[in-house]
């Protein structure tokens, strides 16, 4: 590659594995001008190396060695990982906007706030388990999920774990959130813009005085005009007095939800709304609609209807399969509660939400029925669940599934 000139050359997914003298070619502004990343598209080898903030974008990975490497906040998006090993990888923002991760193996990575679309490709990765945070001293495994450090995720169930939330545009507040501000500001940008099919995701407060709002936008939006037209926008909203804040507001009911919705996610780390709460018309913004939010037990956090059923899936395919068809085990009369309760037509979705933490408090108690600890775990999400199906009318079909097989799993939990 010696006097190569790649100066105006599209490097995307370039095979340069055991290229010679590439440090002698005209590599302009492509990601070849550091010196690092040219010696790993050479050698292929990573490993516990620092690439922070670096432009990736486009880089050819296949079969790299990348275990413990750092990437945090680099671009990797339309990068080759393919079959890459990326193991205990710090992945905290990094950009993996159509990055293809075929095979690549993710198992003890740190994936905190990182950058996945729906066009990155996570077909057949390798991943027992992941943190969601950064190590820390105190804390070396944060976040670890699966949550029980003896379990782990089966083959195809990290990504069905992941679901991410692609294409989203996160408005990231510094310093004394003003909520009824965040909601006109948030109502005219929807308002001005449908084609961006603005919808919230989550909401999420984050150190002392700091606020996210999370909202997914529909594919080729500019996220940075929209960004930037939101924050004049609230800016000037919050310059405003209470007063004049209110003659804006007047009696819109869609506003004053979503203040409400902003003011709870301020008491709370983490607040999701409903996938289904589309903002181009702010029509779902409704807490007593179709905006239902519940507490999930073991955390702060209030999950949607969406991430607890499939929180709930992938705890049920952790437990064994029953070894006599004809007398099902804790997996298979869950499995029917979980349908049960789904289906439901006399469940709220808040009630559905906090049945089927219920339900996943009992599959996590089902890898171990027998300790006593467990025993005390099932027993109280089974009177839990019992107190949300009572007052249902007598012919649901969930009462009469309550009652057959309430007892049965508390049976199988040595209960009675």
């Amino acid at each position: 590659m010696k006097n190569t000139n790649f100066e105006a050359a599209n490097l995307t997914n370039t095979c340069l594995f055991q290229a010679k003298k590439l440090d002698r070619a005209r590599v302009g502004a492509t990601y070849l001008e550091k010196p690092q990343v040219r010696k790993l598209v050479i050698t292929g080898q990573g490993q516990d190396k620092n690439f922070n903030g670096l432009s990736l974008r486009g880089v050819n990975l296949q079969k790299a060695n990348l275990a413990d490497a750092s990437f945090i906040g680099a671009d990797l998006s339309e990068a080759n990982l393919q079959d890459a090993d990326l193991s205990r990888a710090k992945l905290k923002q990094t950009q993996l906007d159509g990055t293809d991760l075929t095979g690549a193996t993710l198992t003890g990575a740190y994936i905190e706030d990182w950058g996945i679309t729906n066009t990155t490709k996570l077909h057949g990765v390798r991943c027992e388990y992941v943190f969601m945070h950064l190590p820390t001293k105190k804390d070396p495994n944060p976040l670890r999920k699966p949550d029980n450090e003896r379990k782990f995720f089966k083959d195809g169930d990290f990504a069905d774990f992941i679901k991410p939330i692609f294409d989203t545009l996160d408005l990231y507040h510094n310093q004394d959130v003003d909520p009824r501000a965040v909601a006109i500001a948030f109502k005219n940008l929807a308002e001005n813009h449908p084609e961006a099919e603005l919808e919230i995701v989550a909401m999420e407060k984050r150190g002392n005085d700091k606020f996210l709002l999370r909202a997914k936008t529909a594919a080729g939006i500019d996220k940075s005009q929209l960004s930037a037209e939101y924050f004049d926008d609230y800016n000037q909203l919050k310059a405003l007095s209470q007063s004049q804040q209110l003659l804006l507001v007047e009696k819109d009911k869609r506003i004053i939800s979503l203040e409400n919705m902003v003011d709870t996610a301020l008491k709370q780390p983490k607040f999701y709304t409903q996938g289904d709460t589309n903002m181009s018309d702010i029509s779902g913004i409704n807490i007593e609609g179709s905006s239902n939010v519940s507490g999930i037990a073991g955390n702060n956090s209030i999950a949607n209807l969406g991430t607890i059923s499939g929180n709930v899936s992938i705890a049920l395919n952790q437990l064994p399969d029953a070894t006599d068809a004809e007398k099902p085990g804790i997996k298979e009369l869950l499995s029917q509660l979980q349908d049960a309760i789904i289906q439901s037509t006399y469940l709220s979705e808040e009630d559905k939400t906090e049945a089927l933490e219920q339900v996943n408090t009992l599959a996590e108690a089902g890898k171990n029925p027998q300790e006593s600890t467990k025993q005390k775990t099932a027993k109280t999400a089974i009177t839990m669940l019992k107190g949300i199906f009572t007052g249902l009318p007598a012919v649901a079909s969930l009462v009469e599934a309550g009652n057959k097989l309430l007892p049965a799993i508390a049976k199988l939990f040595g209960l009675g």
